[in-house]
């Protein structure tokens, strides 16, 4: 994945995450930064290795789905 790529991916998963509730980006960190809980949320998905952004972004898109029904 090229850089622009990453970024782009990046940012929708922060400007999706910000509109998630609190349980959900809890969940999030969970999964994508396991060691530090604690950390901002952007700072997880900024280390988040490019391998998983397509994967992340799906999943913040269904919950954001299932947040608006």
């Amino acid at each position: 994945m090229n850089d622009q790529i990453q970024e782009f991916a990046r940012q929708t998963l922060k400007d999706g995450l910000a509109k998630c509730t609190d349980g959900q980006r809890r969940l999030f960190r969970q999964m994508y930064s396991p060691k530090d809980l604690t950390c901002p949320i952007g700072d997880a998905v900024d280390r988040m290795n490019a391998e998983t952004l397509d994967w992340a972004m799906r999943q913040v898109e269904s919950t954001l789905e299932k947040n608006a029904k």
